[in-house]
């Protein structure tokens, strides 16, 4: 449950905030990476075509992930960033009641 967790869970930054999960984040990259190269072969390499294609095959795609991953990660507790994170959060007394310590 913990790489579950991991994966799907909101990330902590420096000012307590959260950011994209790693799944949102690996979502993005896999995305982008897919609907590129079926662009580019689409496009038969035309540079400006493919660069448009890319986006307005992927924003829907990403549209629609990211809401789909966010009902998975409702209900998650949040994690630090890095762990860095932690240090800086601890001396400006803003550590987040809601996730937990490494």
């Amino acid at each position: 449950m913990s790489r579950v967790n991991r994966l799907f869970a909101p990330r902590i930054d420096h000012r307590g905030m959260s950011t994209p999960s790693e799944a949102s984040r690996l979502f993005l990259i896999l995305t982008l990476i897919g609907t590129g190269l079926w662009s580019w072969y689409a496009t038969e390499g035309h540079l400006v075509i493919w660069f448009s294609l890319t986006l307005f095959v992927a924003t829907p795609i990403l549209s629609i992930g990211w809401y789909l991953l966010s009902l998975i990660a409702k209900n998650r507790h949040g994690e630090l960033l890095t762990p860095k994170v932690q240090n800086a959060l601890e001396a400006k007394g803003r550590w987040p009641h809601h996730s937990r310590k490494p």
